[in-house]
C-alpha cells in the first residue's frame, strides 16, 4: 500500500505519461473529444479510488488502457449516448492525408478500428493488443488485416501511395 504522497505522485506521473493515449483510445470508440476526455478523467479517478498496485509501468499502462476500453464501452451502452448520432468532429486542422485516413479509420467497425488504433497510433504489437482486448493473437491479426483491406478499399488504393495509417 502506498503512502498518500506516493500515490499522488504515481497518479500524477501516470497522468503525464498516458493521458493523451487514453483520450485517443476513448476517442476511437466514442468519436467525440469531450466524451473521450470524460472517460480518461473517469479512468484516473478510478485509479485514485481503487489504488491498484502494479508490477511495473507496462502493467500500469495495460490496466489504464483496459479500464479506458471498458469505460468507453459502458458509455456507448448508455441510453443517452445511443440516442444521439456521434459524428466525428471537424478534423480540418490535420493535413489532408492524415484527416482522410483518420476519417476512414473512425468509419471502421470497432472490431477493426480499435486494433488498428492500438497498432498504428499507439505502437502495440499483435500480442500486446491480444492481451489488452482479451482476444487470441490470430484473431487480432485477422482484424488488422481485414481493417487494412477495408481502409485500402475506402481510400481508393491510396494506401499504396505512402499514406501511413
Amino acid at each position: 500500500m502506498y503512502a498518500s504522497s506516493e500515490r499522488n505522485e504515481s497518479v500524477r506521473k501516470a497522468l503525464e505519461l498516458y493521458a493523451q493515449s487514453l483520450i485517443k483510445i476513448a476517442f476511437a470508440y466514442l468519436k467525440n473529444t469531450a466524451d473521450a476526455e470524460e472517460v480518461a478523467q473517469d479512468v484516473f479517478l478510478a485509479y485514485l479510488q481503487k489504488r491498484p498496485v502494479f508490477a511495473n509501468r507496462e502493467h500500469e499502462k495495460a490496466w489504464l488502457i483496459r479500464t479506458t476500453i471498458n469505460k468507453s464501452k459502458n458509455m456507448l451502452k448508455t441510453g443517452w449516448f445511443r440516442s444521439r448520432n456521434p459524428v466525428p468532429e471537424d478534423l480540418s486542422y490535420l493535413p489532408k492525408e492524415e484527416s482522410d485516413v483518420l476519417q476512414a479509420v473512425l468509419a471502421l467497425d470497432k472490431k477493426y478500428r480499435i486494433p488498428i488504433h492500438l497498432h498504428y497510433y499507439e505502437g502495440y504489437s499483435i500480442q500486446e493488443i491480444a492481451a489488452i482486448l482479451q482476444a487470441k493473437p490470430a484473431t487480432v491479426g485477422t482484424w488488422l488485416a481485414r481493417g487494412r483491406m477495408i481502409l485500402k478499399e475506402q481510400m481508393g488504393g491510396q494506401g499504396d501511395e505512402g499514406v501511413v495509417i
